[in-house]
């Protein structure tokens, strides 16, 4: 079970002001959620493979392959501010 200063703590964390019913209701929550997570961890699982994908998909990955080079040009066109045939940037500290 969570307490009421876990609570208080968590909210300071996350950078958010609970009022009193707030507390209580995430309180009541997070209890919850904890109670059914220690449920979970009475399973026996020994003999069970990790799950990656639920539904069996596979990565489909793409050959890296080169493709043909845009010109400076066409670089450029798209470059919001360019100098000398480069693309212009703010100076970074």
């Amino acid at each position: 079970m969570i307490g009421k200063e876990e609570i208080e703590h968590i909210g300071w964390l996350a950078r958010i002001a609970l009022n009193e019913t707030e507390q209580q209701l995430f309180e009541e929550q997070l209890s919850s959620i904890l109670d059914y997570f220690a449920v979970l961890d009475e399973l026996d699982t020994e003999d069970i493979e990790p799950t990656y994908h639920v539904i069996g998909i596979k990565d489909v990955i793409r050959d890296d392959e080169p493709k043909g080079m845009l010109s400076q040009a066409e670089v450029l066109r798209n470059a919001p501010k360019q100098e000398d045939g480069y693309i212009k940037s703010p100076r970074m500290f």
